[in-house]
């Protein structure tokens, strides 16, 4: 490995930007050849936050800390968890995508569906990138997502979750909160998909402009949504949360459907992530106000 050279936030952040600006991978794959993504948004968390435990106190034992992650797959670095940083990225859907996504009732648009797998796949090539140039500048790093024993854990809890989430991670460095359906509410959203990198640096994380972790949901804030429990083709949404096997079902026969109507091979869903109030930005004003402020919201009040 090289020897270590300074790197800021700020450096990081324009390498991802300058990524998606420039890499002819950025597309979805059709006639058009759309970009799949044409903006970010960044955070850093510190790979001794103490929400790394309490993940794994909450969803399982099996949700790796950043440290256990990096230690697994670099151990010769030989690091403490005050080591390392965590950084992580929101790729908010084009408003393109996300109006032909508004008006499916049942099944994803051909460009959701499209996002789902090229979208995706030009995240995989992200996450790689920004782990080769911070291995050229001296600084170890590696992917959660990517390591060959990342895998889907059964959870008393929650039926079922993965060692490594990509939205928890990007709540751990200040980048959103959870929604009724389990979908991370950001300020650009939560029509988006996530992405992460740990890396042997000691950057500044970004403060979490919140204190409770499900502060920019209008169903948890003052009971007064609940929209993504219509737009869900599944009934997977309810009240009570969300059933991640009924979804997980749906996702299953969407494949057919995408073969056969797009003449690919994709999948998808999303519904709950389109023509709902959080779909573009956070719609509860008092925790979008404190955000601009850089402040935390009120606590919200106590549900009926």
């Amino acid at each position: 490995m090289p020897q270590s050279t300074h790197i800021s936030r700020r450096w990081l952040t324009h390498l991802i930007q300058e990524f998606i600006a420039t890499s002819p991978h950025n597309n979805i794959q059709n006639d058009a050849a759309d970009s799949a993504w044409d903006s970010v948004l960044v955070g850093f968390a510190a790979g001794a936050d103490q929400i790394w435990q309490q993940y794994k106190e909450y969803i399982g034992a099996f949700h790796w800390t950043p440290w256990e992650v990096f230690n697994q797959h670099r151990p010769e670095e030989n690091v403490s968890a005050e080591q390392l940083t965590v950084i992580s990225w929101i790729l908010p859907q084009r408003q393109m995508v996300r109006k032909t996504n508004r008006r499916a009732k049942k099944y994803p648009s051909e460009e959701w569906a499209r996002i789902r797998v090229y979208g995706e796949a030009f995240n995989v090539e992200l996450r790689h990138h920004v782990v080769e140039n911070l291995e050229k500048t001296g600084h170890a790093a590696i992917a959660p997502m990517l390591v060959p024993n990342w895998t889907i854990v059964k959870s008393k809890r929650y039926s079922y979750a993965s060692s490594w989430s990509e939205r928890h991670a990007a709540h751990a460095a200040g980048l959103g909160t959870f929604g009724l359906c389990d979908g991370l509410i950001t300020a650009k959203g939560k029509a988006m998909r996530a992405g992460s990198v740990v890396a042997k640096a000691s950057l500044k994380p970004t403060p979490r402009p919140y204190a409770d972790h499900q502060a920019y949901c209008l169903f948890f804030a003052d009971a007064t949504c609940g929209k993504c429990i219509d737009r869900c083709p599944a009934r997977a949404i309810t009240e009570a949360g969300h059933d991640k096997e009924k979804c997980r079902q749906h996702l299953v026969r969407s494949r057919e459907y995408v073969k056969k109507t797009y003449q690919f091979e994709g999948y998808g869903c999303g519904l709950c992530q389109v023509g709902i109030p959080c779909e573009a930005g956070i719609p509860v004003k008092a925790a979008r106000e404190a955000l601009e402020r850089g402040e935390l919201p009120p606590p919200p009040p106590p549900l009926a």
